[in-house]
């Protein structure tokens, strides 16, 4: 499962994380991993992209673009419902760990790991996220890449 941080990281070119989060994207597109975003990140993250472009087109391209690279997580009821339960202080992060179970998610890769120390899967910032999916040298991994 894939924070919505790291989709506006990667949208909004937003350094020092752009990096990480197109290499993210560039391996969910290779299909090294199957990316899945929850349906409330996708709320959020119209609602982000349309402040950042004032663009209805350019922010409907954004999810179609999204729809075609990551499964979407649905959020039910009962992951709301378990989420008031939850360790995570957060209600939001909640909401997506619960969603990130029911899909049987590997792990959460987000920046904000702090957030998710009681979390209920394996949380993981972007950097260890791709060093676990690409070997030691790795095209991605190395500096230069071109985009």
């Amino acid at each position: 499962m894939i924070d919505t941080c790291i989709i506006i990281d990667l949208m909004q070119k937003r350094e020092p994380f752009f990096r990480e989060a197109h290499e993210i994207f560039l391996a969910v597109a290779d299909h090294k991993f199957e990316g899945f975003l929850s349906a409330k990140s996708i709320a959020d993250i119209h609602y982000l992209m349309h402040r950042f472009f004032h663009d209805d087109r350019k922010t409907r391209e954004v999810l179609e673009t999204l729809f075609e690279l990551f499964s979407i997580a649905d959020t039910t009821g009962e992951d709301c419902r378990k989420a008031i339960h939850s360790s995570i202080g957060d209600y939001e992060d909640a909401v997506m760990a619960e969603s990130a179970l029911r899909v049987n998610a590997d792990c959460l890769v987000t920046r904000n790991t702090k957030d998710y120390v009681r979390a209920p899967l394996k949380v993981v910032e972007p950097g260890l996220f791709l060093a676990e999916i690409h070997p030691a040298g790795s095209p991605l991994l190395q500096e230069g890449r071109p985009d």
